[in-house]
């Protein structure tokens, strides 16, 4: 008898070739689900070829958005941008069936202690970065080591006023619904971006870290029982224990980042 398992990847980045080939030789796992931490592409076409594959694949697929899912960029046929662009993906998972931030977090279903499935979009607020470095700074001081995010070209907030005031509205809009799922059972925490600023370790480019989440989820893990942390946006493959967390990096990454001949399937994360 087959046992359900989750599995867990990110950053598929389909506007890579190799990784839509990679994708498309996935093979089929109708008994398992799958959580999509993000970083699909950087259009509805990425998207649209993500989800028709997966959920194919899978008896259930769970998504979270990451950056490049939100971008706008120039040659969009729809220009949607920020919230309304989030808010386009969400209705096209609902057509293919998948789960969102924006659905009641649900109960995994293959018996156990009871664990929720927790999928969550909160952003960034450039609150990761050292304590001398005001927030009206944070952008200047990592473009002073060579570094700009081209999210802040095409990662546009509408309706609000900035990438940090959406993301306090994602945190006041999230925070409650944890409290309420973490008072049923322990979580499985989805989030594209890392929870915790000591987790960034970005040796190459250390000061890329304020585009990499916000000191708000640090806490999270021990405050909402989270169990298992999922995310992606590092593109550095890790486990890590902290605190009576699991807290899993699943991205796939860019073409130099993984080994196409060993198959995408090698990279997906087994979470339970």
């Amino acid at each position: 008898m087959e046992i359900m398992k989750l599995y867990a990847i990110s950053d598929l980045h389909l506007g890579v070739a190799v990784n839509r080939e990679g994708l498309k030789a996935l093979p089929p796992h109708p008994d398992d689900w799958l959580i999509l931490a993000g970083d699909v592409g950087e259009t509805e076409a990425h998207f649209h070829y993500a989800l028709y594959l997966l959920t194919r694949r899978f008896a259930q697929v769970i998504w979270t958005p990451g950056n490049h899912d939100l971008w706008t960029l120039p040659t969009d046929a729809n220009a949607l941008r920020g919230e309304a662009k989030y808010q386009r993906l969400v209705t096209l998972c609902h057509d293919y069936g998948v789960l969102t931030p924006e659905d009641p977090y649900i109960q995994w279903p293959a018996g156990g202690p009871p664990t929720i499935l927790a999928p969550t979009f909160v952003l960034y607020d450039y609150s990761f970065r050292p304590d001398n470095v005001p927030i009206e700074r944070a952008v200047t001081w990592a473009a002073e080591s060579g570094v700009v995010c081209a999210d802040e070209a095409f990662l546009y907030p509408d309706p609000y006023p900035s990438r940090a005031a959406w993301c306090q509205t994602r945190l006041r809009y999230t925070e409650p619904r944890l409290q309420e799922a973490a008072d049923r059972g322990s979580l499985i925490l989805i989030n594209h971006f890392p929870l915790r600023q000591d987790h960034v370790h970005l040796p190459r480019i250390p000061r890329f870290s304020v585009w990499c989440g916000t000191r708000h989820t640090e806490e999270w893990p021990t405050r909402y029982r989270v169990r298992t942390a999922v995310y992606g946006h590092l593109h550095i493959r890790a486990t890590r224990h902290q605190d009576g967390t699991r807290f899993e990096e699943v991205s796939l990454g860019y073409a130099s980042q993984w080994q196409p001949a060993r198959g995408i399937e090698s990279y997906l994360r087994e979470i339970l």
